[in-house]
């Protein structure tokens, strides 16, 4: 802002036209003296009206003269106002300090909002590091039990566990612990650490089967290591088919029935919680889709990100808690990753079929083409996994098939792999 000068105004004196008062003395008297005038016609003024004198016609009237008599304290109380009024103009006309408009108003923010969701569970919320030889890796966790037990990612300690190096869990109080590993599940890209405390204000764990697309959901994380962070999105899918993949596993896939959503994930986020309107947790997130059409934690979020759901997640970690391993659902066979589809190809191999599992004893040979499973139509063999996945161990399925110009449908009981 510029500062402009103001013009100051001053009172300007003005000046009154002052009658003389002079007081002229008479003249002396002289004798009259009798002389013969001659008669000469006088002229009337054109202002003067016939009859009136001429000489009252031009006497001016003049204006009355007031004088002021100004006493001690009226001198005073001027002079104090004129140095007021100079001050307030010296300030507007030199003051250069911003002007800005201030509200001390307070919001209320009720319980069920954005605000009030983050302020009850960021403080469950931890980040994940860990140091290695290849670099350091940051993700997030949350506490599922008030004795220290913390679900995240398996990709985000897994690099970690392979070197043998110190994993760390920071709390939202900045305090800091060193965790230890209970277990980790690959084929879920899902692991429990656990750190010596009591106490710990564990989440809610909602259930993701009643999730509905369009409903409101918070993630809350480390992204770039910003601790705490807080995003906001909306369900935007259920049961995508999302496959995970680390560089530190000898080609061990995670295979996720996931929940999409456009809040913003970002490296750091993973293994953070994804949490609906009430607080309650609904997935761990997990994976981001590139531009590229890959999944990657790597880069940054364009609006696709993926959480395991939490329902899923609970059996896994009841199992790593309990005896430290965790099992996942299979039918017994091999799949063919090359055919393009549409369906899952089962491998014309003789290894395909898992002698005395689920899809020998319901009758499936090598290159049988699997169509849909409980009647969803099945693209890709990662479609087939992550569906049989999703389910949980001796839940029985029904597999649509084809063999050759034959189709036919059978039913199977789903086991627990080695």
């Amino acid at each position: 802002m510029s500062d402009e000068e103001l013009p100051v105004a001053t009172p300007s004196d003005e000046s009154q036209p002052v009658q003389s008062d002079t007081t002229q003395s008479p003249a002396p008297s002289t004798p009259a003296v009798s002389t013969p005038l001659a008669q000469t016609p006088v002229q009337t003024p054109w202002w003067v009206a016939d009859g009136q004198s001429t000489s009252a016609a031009l006497t001016p009237i003049l204006p009355t003269k007031r004088v002021l008599q100004v006493t001690w304290y009226m001198a005073l109380a001027m002079s104090l106002i004129a140095g007021l009024v100079g001050a307030l103009v010296g300030k507007v006309a030199f003051d250069n300090s911003p002007h800005l408009t201030t509200s001390n108003k307070v919001i209320e923010r009720s319980p069920d909002s954005i605000a009030g969701i983050a302020a009850k569970v960021s403080p469950s919320v931890v980040e994940i590091d860990s140091t290695t030889s290849s670099g350091t890796d940051t993700g997030t966790g949350f506490f599922i039990e008030s004795n220290g037990y913390i679900m995240t990612n398996n990709h985000v300690i897994e690099a970690a566990v392979l070197d043998n190096s110190k994993i760390t869990v920071k709390l939202a109080n900045n305090k800091e612990y060193t965790a230890t590993v209970v277990g980790r599940d690959t084929s879920y890209d899902l692991a429990i650490l656990k750190i010596d405390v009591t106490g710990a204000p564990a989440l809610v764990l909602g259930n993701s089967d009643n999730v509905q697309v369009g409903d409101s959901v918070i993630a809350i994380g480390s992204p770039l290591g910003l601790q705490g962070t807080v995003t906001s999105g909306i369900i935007s899918a259920k049961n995508r088919p999302v496959t995970t993949s680390s560089d530190n596993t000898a080609g061990e896939n995670a295979f996720i029935d996931a929940l999409q959503t456009d809040a913003a994930i970002n490296p750091g986020n993973s293994g953070g919680p994804l949490v609906d309107a009430t607080g309650a947790v609904i997935g761990v997130n997990s994976a981001i889709a590139s531009l590229g059409n890959n999944i990657s934690g790597q880069p940054g979020s364009i609006g696709l990100g993926f959480a395991i759901p939490i329902n899923q997640a609970k059996k896994q970690a009841d199992q790593l808690i309990k005896t430290g391993k965790s099992h996942y659902p299979i039918v017994g066979m091999s799949l063919d990753s090359n055919f393009a589809g549409p369906g899952a190809k089962i491998a014309n191999i003789s290894s395909a079929i898992l002698p005395g599992g689920p899809a020998q004893k319901a009758g499936l040979q090598a290159g049988d083409i699997i169509l849909a499973i409980d009647g969803v139509d099945i693209s890709t063999a990662n479609d087939l996994i992550v569906a049989i996945r999703a389910h949980s161990i001796g839940d029985t399925v029904t597999l649509k098939y084809q063999r050759g110009s034959v189709t036919k449908s059978v039913q199977l009981t789903l086991v627990a792999s080695k």
